[in-house]
């Protein structure tokens, strides 16, 4: 039988202060700084997978659905939501809390494949998904819908 770990394996949680530095000249954060936590949380969470250094090998989907400003508290969440053989899907979730009323949005949603690799660098197996919540099996019977369009850019070579 094959080895299915559970989605709380891997879920991870980070909360981030949006600071001066971070911001544009409109005092909301940078996408690209958003990004980056993005990116760093998704690493995290398939490492815990996988028990595995990884890779990014793609940014799928990325929704800015409202900003941050300074001052405003980010929680970032990321578990992974699907398998391959070497590859996984991370499903990334960003809210955005003010410290004053204490209230939460959600600012960002992406999902990124990331690939472990062994030490020489080559990807190397992991263990299958098992996903928990609602959303995490509705995002794993979607997945292989994100992979055929995944594949299908790369064969048009529209990367």
């Amino acid at each position: 039988m094959e080895e299915r770990l559970p989605t709380s394996i891997s879920r991870t949680s980070q909360t981030k202060l949006v600071l001066p530095p971070d911001t544009n000249h409109l005092e909301t954060i940078f996408g690209g700084t958003v990004l980056s936590y993005i990116d760093e949380i998704a690493a995290i969470t398939a490492m815990k997978h996988s028990n595995r250094v990884v890779v990014t090998a793609s940014i799928d989907t990325v929704n800015f659905l409202s900003s941050a400003k300074v001052g405003d508290i980010l929680h970032l969440e990321g578990v992974v939501v699907s398998t391959g053989r070497t590859s996984m899907e991370v499903y990334v979730k960003v809210e955005c809390q003010s410290i004053k009323t204490r209230d939460r949005t959600i600012t960002t949603t992406a999902i990124l494949t990331m690939v472990a690799v062994d030490d020489d660098g080559n990807p190397t197996p992991i263990p299958n998904v098992k996903p928990e919540t609602d959303q995490e099996k509705q995002l794993f019977h979607t997945a292989e819908i994100r992979r055929k369009r995944r594949l299908q850019v790369r064969e048009e070579k529209l990367i």
